[in-house]
Parts: C-alpha cells; structure tokens; sequence
C-alpha cells in the first residue's frame, strides 16, 4: 500500500493557507467558535478533548474546527462489509460508548491499487489522495458552519471513478469547507463499495437477492444516516442534494431510480456522467455464476466466497468478466463488468425518468459536461499540429465507416475549431447527457437544467482544454485548492464565484438563478437550453445539436 503524499496540516489547508494560496478558505463569513484564546491571537485550528463534540445516533464524536468550519471525518455509518457481511446489505455499525475521534479520513473501498500513480501526468495534475484501503470503508465527512439548530441545506457528495475506483477525498478539489463557509450549508461526503464487492449479483448462485446492488445501498445508508443525523450538525434532512461526478454523476441518477431512496434527498446534480438503465440483469446473474465457477466452488457457497481475501476476489471477479466476454457481445452489452444491476426490486428494471408518477418526478435535476472530457493530446504535445484527415482516421476505431461524416458534421458546426479541437469534442461529446435530459424533461415535471463547461486553464501550454474533472473545483468553491486544475488566481475564481452560488442557490431552492451567472432557463427537448461556462457565461440553445445528429 503506498502512503499518502499529504501531512496531516497540508491535507486541513494549513501550510497552503499560510502561503496564502487558499484565498477562497480565508474568506470568514461565519462566526469562529467562542474558545478562550490570546487577545489578538490568529490560531486558525482547534482541536482537544471539548471541542468539535457531535452526537450521532451511534454513539458521539469528536472532530475539530478550521477556519469556523467544525469538520468530522471518517464517521462509522454502516458496519464493517468483510466476512458475512460481504455481497449483504450494510448493517449498523456497532455503536460505541467513549467519544470517537473522527480526525481523519476513512478507509478507501478495495481496489486496485498498484500503479496507481504511475502516470505523473495524472498524479501530478490530479493530485491523487489515497490512504488505507480495507473493506472496513462505510465512512463519511462532514463539514458545517456550526452544530446548532439552524436547518442549513445539506449537500452530498458522490465521488467519481465509474464504479470501480475513487474516494470521498480522492481530490483536493472535493473538500467541502469552502462551500460549507460560502453558502452557510453543511457538506457530506462518502466512500461505499465499489466494483465486484459492491456489484456482483449472486442471487442466481445462491447468495443475497440485493447483491448486485450492495455499493448502492450503501449510499441509501449513508442517506439514511443524514436523515438521522445531520439535524445534530445544524443540517435540515429535508433539504438535501446529491451531487456526483463522472461514476459519480451515474450514482446520482441510479440513485434517482432506487426505491429505497425515495425521500433521502430532494434535488440531483449529475456532472460529466449519468445513465438512463442499470446493467441487465440476466448478464449480472450469469457473470455471478461465472465468478462461483472460477472460484472453483459450487452454487451456494456464497460463505466460502465470503473469506477469500478482498485483493484475490477482485482477480476473480475480473477474470469472470472476461470469460463472459463473448456472451456479453451475444447480449449486445458494450462494457461488461461491475455496476448497479436493473433487478427490477432494489433498483428499477426498466428506463429511468419513464414514470411520470415515480418519485423522481418531484426532483430537479442540474446536468454538467466539459467540452473536452476526454482530450487526447492531454500530454502529447506532436497532436497539437494535427490534420482533419488524420483525426478521420484517428476516431475510426469508435465510429467506423461514419468518421468522416462526424468529423464533417462537427467541423461545420465549430468552424473556429482547429483539428485537435474537432477530435477533442467528438470523443467528449455530449449524447448521453443530452439524452439524460431529454428523458427526464420530457416526462417528469420538475425543471432539467443544463450546463456545458468550457473554461480551459493555462496549463500545459493550453493543452488541458476543459478536460474530466475541471468543473469540480468551480463548483465547490475551491479552484485555489485545485491550481494543477486552474492555475489559481482572479481569473478562476470569477467564474468559480459565479458557478458556487448557482449551484447553491439550486441546492437551497431548486433553482440555480441569481448567483451570478446569466438568466439559467429549464431545459427543454424542443430548445435544448444550455448554460455555456466559461470567463464570459451565456445561455445558448443546444449548441452542438447539428453535429451530434452525425452520431446516431
């Protein structure tokens, strides 16, 4: 296991803070707690037996306070997913009587961890935090102005990394202290299960007839524990927003169509990622057979499945889906593997957003993409001077004898593009985004609207485009935390001002207006309303619309 790169005052800010590089976590609209001190003393962390004490339903905990923002990490909200409870809906955590401290980040969910910073591209843009990783992992943070009674919106957040990778602090960018201050809310973020041990669906193979649904169920449990709790942190549990991005912005929509769910939050963000199905469930079912069969056991013997360590399962699991490889191609399943299963009990069997009765309805839903999610000459500087012919060839693999009619199509609707740009914005196009708000709009009455992020930073020589991930920190208040994102600086953090209070102001009433940006209509199929972010905001009408239609 390789250790974490940060010290323990890096990850609170308070080396960066005192370099004055995290402008936005100085900014003090929120009373500092009432501590004897020094007159005239500037300490900006507390942390001791009396301070930061909550009360969960579970037993109480002690975190500590940073910059006024009480913080709460790795709280316990479900028990420990090893052994029997593997492949089991979470239990309760067994509460405990002494004050538990919660100082530091819990547990990341198994996965893989080797090469994880191989890249130094990535690690270094990215900024990769990882600690220990153990199926001890149903943890979460809490950020708050104050633990009084006051009934703060509360907003939760749902890492990315498909369903297979991540954090709840994965990124800098993703710490919830300065929109907590920002916006006067309390901010939560989760790690669940991920991958085979939070989706392999083994109710054919005689296991639980949810396990192919157990990572989200964690993340109603850990809704439920917000229900229960959050009122003790100064949080209203009944104004509550989940925001995910990329995996997580999938999380949010499955989250849309789980029953259990129902009434554990009230809006929906989804950001550079959502899904319109869950896996079909006859392929989970026999992937779970072909995972039995290549532990070498007989159905029903889910116990002895239960003890294999966690790191030899998740070669199992993956072994399985390649072994179903052609079965999943006979079932015209594109990607097989790990992810919430359309059981049609624990998450809904067919389309999403279809019932124009189902709880859903009620939730408005914000969808956000970047322009260039996926930018290939990220850190290839040789594709900068690349031709439209050469990008024709380069996108065959995905789209075949149609490549040249979708590299046409974008280059008449983008006509100041260059060639790079073109390439760019076809493999980062918006589809299933797009789709995503069709359907919702289209059936369900609550307001859809829709944002396409294309602020590029100056870094790399301008090759980061508005790549997967560069909205985050925008969002949440924090792109002087994030400079390998942003570069830092008054340019940024402009736009980031204006993007933080919309989307507070849509976390706190449903509508995102009013924060700064221009006027934000709800989205509708016939116009395609789609707010454009970037140093000079403007609403626009499905912007890209004519180049998509080369992509059915």
């Amino acid at each position: 296991m390789k250790p974490s790169r940060r010290n323990f005052l890096q990850s609170l800010g308070v080396g960066a803070a005192s370099l004055g590089i995290t402008h936005q976590s100085t900014a003090a609209t929120a009373p500092m707690p009432k501590i004897a001190k020094p007159a005239g003393d500037d300490q900006i962390l507390f942390v001791g037996d009396s301070i930061a004490i909550a009360t969960t339903e579970h037993g109480k905990i002690r975190g500590f306070i940073l910059r006024g923002i009480h913080q709460f990490l790795g709280v316990p909200y479900g028990a420990d997913t090893s052994g029997k409870n593997r492949f089991m809906p979470p239990q309760k955590p067994t509460p405990w009587t002494d004050i538990r401290p919660t100082l530091w980040w819990g547990n990341s969910a198994p996965q893989i961890m080797e090469k994880r910073y191989a890249n130094v591209y990535a690690s270094f843009v990215d900024h990769w935090n990882y600690d220990d990783v153990s199926e001890d992992c149903l943890k979460l943070n809490v950020w708050t102005p104050a633990l009084d009674t006051q009934k703060r919106p509360v907003v939760v957040w749902l890492h990315g990394g498909g369903f297979v990778n991540g954090n709840a602090i994965e990124q800098d960018g993703y710490h919830g202290e300065n929109l907590s201050r920002l916006g006067n809310i309390v901010f939560c973020s989760i790690n669940h299960r991920l991958g085979s041990l939070g989706y392999t669906d083994l109710k054919a193979a005689g296991g639980h007839a949810a396990s192919g649904n157990v990572g989200n169920l964690d993340m109603v449990a850990a809704l439920e524990w917000v229900k229960n709790n959050i009122a003790n942190f100064g949080g209203d549990p009944n104004n509550v927003t989940i925001i995910g991005q990329s995996g997580g912005g999938a999380k949010v929509t499955t989250l849309m169509n789980m029953p259990s769910a129902k009434g554990l939050f009230h809006k929906a963000v989804a950001l550079s990622g959502s899904s319109l199905a869950g896996v079909n469930k006859e392929y989970a079912e026999k992937l779970g057979q072909k995972v039995l069969e290549e532990a070498g056991l007989k159905p029903g013997e889910i116990d002895k499945l239960q003890q294999i360590p966690w790191r030899q399962y998740i070669d199992i699991a993956n072994r399985a889906v390649e072994k179903m490889a052609d079965e999943a191609k006979r079932m015209n399943i594109q990607r097989g593997g790990y992810a919430p299963v359309a059981d049609g009990v624990t998450m809904n069997g067919g389309a999403f957003f279809s019932d124009p009765n189902h709880f859903s309805a009620d939730i408005p839903l914000l969808l956000c993409t970047t322009f260039h999610e996926q930018n290939p000459d990220r850190t290839d500087s040789s594709l900068e001077s690349i031709s439209l012919a050469e990008v024709k060839e380069k996108i065959k693999p995905r789209f075949g004898d149609k490549a040249s009619e979708v590299v046409d199509a974008y280059a008449k609707n983008f006509p100041k593009a260059r060639p790079i740009e073109i390439w760019a914005l076809i493999v980062s196009n918006r589809k299933n985004a797009v789709a995503s708000a069709d359907a919702k709009a289209s059936q369900q009455k609550a307001p859809v609207y829709v944002a396409w992020f294309g602020w590029q930073p100056p870094l790399f020589d301008g090759r980061m485009r508005a790549f997967h991930c560069d909205d985050i920190c925008f969002w949440f208040y924090n792109t002087d935390l994030m400079l390998t994102h942003t570069g830092g600086g008054k340019r940024p953090r402009a736009l980031s001002d204006k993007m933080a209070h919309s989307f507070l102001n849509f976390a706190k009433t449903s509508n995102p207006n009013g924060g700064g940006l221009p006027n934000w209509k709800p989205y509708t199929t016939q116009n395609g309303e789609t707010m454009i972010l970037d140093d000079t905001p403007v609403l626009a009408n499905d912007p890209d619309r004519e180049a998509r239609k080369a992509l059915a």
